[in-house]
């Protein structure tokens, strides 16, 4: 009951719900994924939905999730990346869930595998909704510089490098959809690079899901 920091708002609030005021709470729910694609697109991008634009209440949120330690957000930012993955899947049927994965070092840093959380509480809310879902981690992480450091071109070639097949991954279900997850969407760099290496292991991505994406801004 002691008054804590809203995540969406950083005003110091009482009882928050999860960690998020009232008025966040409505602002999040009032998001609605749609379809979004960066300009220009990487070659291997799947079709990408996103809950919105990296900006307010949903940027605020994801960076006290990843950067500030409030992983009790991960359970509804979770169901927030469910209602994404409904919308790049298409009808109700069979979906593989595939996270893009954290470096060691990335990991280590947040306490955990952040999008490793976001994933549980996503497949969780959609089989809970009649979605036969499956996880499977069929991607690692090797080490890569911070992407918040580099341009569109340097995010492009350290991506390329970044991810390898996990050996010994079980087949998908006939007729299944492979959903590739993620939090943020900028050049589209790293989902275009994990999509390659997994199409190479016959698991061809049919969409991507993420909960934000970023707008390229435009010198005047």
């Amino acid at each position: 009951m002691l008054p804590t920091d809203c995540a969406g708002c950083r005003q110091r609030r009482p009882g928050l719900r999860h960690g998020v005021c009232p008025e966040c709470v409505d602002a999040l729910r009032a998001l609605r994924p749609g379809p979004v694609r960066p300009v220009p697109a990487p070659a291997g991008l799947p079709p990408c939905h996103a809950l919105g634009a990296y900006g307010g209440p949903l940027r605020e949120t994801l960076l006290a999730y990843k950067e500030h330690g409030r992983h009790g957000l991960a359970r509804p930012l979770g169901a927030l990346l469910a209602e994404v993955v409904a919308a790049a899947a298409g009808p109700l049927g069979p979906v593989l869930l595939v996270p893009v994965p954290d470096t060691p070092a990335a990991a280590r840093a947040r306490f955990g595998d952040h999008l490793g959380r976001l994933t549980r509480h996503c497949a969780r809310r959609l089989r809970a909704a009649g979605w036969p879902v499956r996880v499977q981690h069929a991607v690692r992480a090797a080490p890569r510089p911070d992407s918040v450091t580099l341009d569109s071109a340097g995010r492009a070639a350290a991506a390329t490098a970044a991810f390898r097949a996990r050996s010994g991954h079980g087949p998908t279900a006939a007729g299944s959809r492979v959903i590739l997850l993620d939090d943020i969407v900028t050049t589209g760099a790293t989902l275009a690079a994990v999509s390659r290496v997994l199409t190479v292991q016959g698991l061809s991505p049919t969409g991507a899901a993420v909960l934000a994406a970023t707008q390229k801004r435009h010198p005047r």
